[in-house]
């Protein structure tokens, strides 16, 4: 079950892992696919760019996107098989949207010219003369911006976390459990030893399940039996609060093969890890469009999980 087709985020030139993807995603498409010397498309602004990198909701890089101080879009690239479903229109959106959060008066982009119709159904216009660039057709557009007033919105923030080793992700946890006001979903396959049983986490999920009227913690978990013969830490806590902490296990086969773990929050934030036995993932503090369709997806598999009857001996 596809929880989300792709998201958009912010990134770092200076972070070796982010600027690796951007690198392989352009060799795959400009020098691999359309023959592009790597000595042009490698031109040496990028350090000073502001970047964007589309990802699949598997943490996969699929599509990226530069704005250059010189105020111009380019290096659009999006792996062919991810063409025609939105990538390019939500880099080239996020791109627009910073280039009209620094106030700049228009943005400018080199088109190939079998590109032109998707740039002017974003107001972009053509203007002189065809030319060649690196051996492809392009022409110059350019975008007029309105001016900023006060009642336009910011540049959208979504106070993303870093999630590239265990010790951020510990730290984004951590985070979105503080964050938490009374309503929190976590889903695990497993519950092991190094997730939610830090005294600094259990006084998190303590705090929220005695929150008020509202406070509910919902867990579902592959194999409760296992967390139990673990003494994991936080099946004690349940014990101690079974009102607010509710545990329930997936029955479905589809649902047993969901080897993600995630956690969200009633703040609008969420941690995702593709893979729940890595680090690696992605996180935010108040992002509720990435949020949704994680949450749609716990909502379904709750409404069929049953309760963990492993766990009855304990009263839970």
């Amino acid at each position: 079950m596809k929880l989300q087709n792709f998201h958009v985020e912010i990134a770092e030139w200076s972070r070796e892992d982010q600027r690796a993807a951007l690198l392989d995603l352009r060799d795959v498409v400009f020098i691999q696919e359309q023959g592009i010397p790597e000595q042009r498309e490698r031109d040496g602004l990028d350090v000073d760019c502001w970047h964007v990198l589309a990802r699949d909701d598997a943490g996969q890089p699929i599509g990226c996107g530069r704005l250059t101080p010189a105020h111009k879009i380019g290096r659009m690239a999006v792996l062919q098989e991810w063409r025609g479903h939105g990538v390019g229109l939500a880099l080239l959106r996020e791109l627009v949207a910073r280039a009209h959060a620094q106030g700049w008066p228009e943005v400018a982009l080199d088109a190939q010219v079998s590109a032109i119709g998707f740039y002017e159904r974003e107001g972009f216009v053509a203007y002189g003369e065809e030319f060649e660039d690196a051996g492809l057709a392009h022409r110059a557009m350019r975008l007029a911006l309105p001016a900023n007033t006060e009642e336009q919105p910011p540049l959208r923030d979504t106070g993303v976390l870093p999630t590239g080793t265990r010790a951020e992700t510990t730290d984004a946890r951590l985070q979105l459990l503080a964050d938490t006001r009374h309503r929190l979903s976590i889903h695990m396959p497993l519950l092991g030893n190094d997730a939610y049983a830090s005294a600094e986490e259990l006084a998190q999920l303590r705090r929220i399940a005695i929150s008020g009227r509202g406070a509910q913690i919902r867990i579902l978990l592959h194999d409760p039996a296992a967390a139990l013969r673990n003494d994991h830490r936080l099946i004690a806590l349940a014990q101690r609060l079974p009102s607010a902490i509710q545990i329930r296990m997936p029955v479905e086969e589809a649902d047993l093969a969901y080897i993600s773990a995630y956690l969200l929050n009633d703040a609008g934030g969420y941690l995702f890890l593709p893979e729940a036995d890595q680090p690696q993932g992605r996180a935010a503090l108040h992002d509720r469009a990435s949020q949704a369709p994680l949450q749609q997806h716990f909502d379904a598999v709750w409404e069929r999980a049953e309760r963990a009857s492993v766990l009855q001996k304990l009263d839970i």
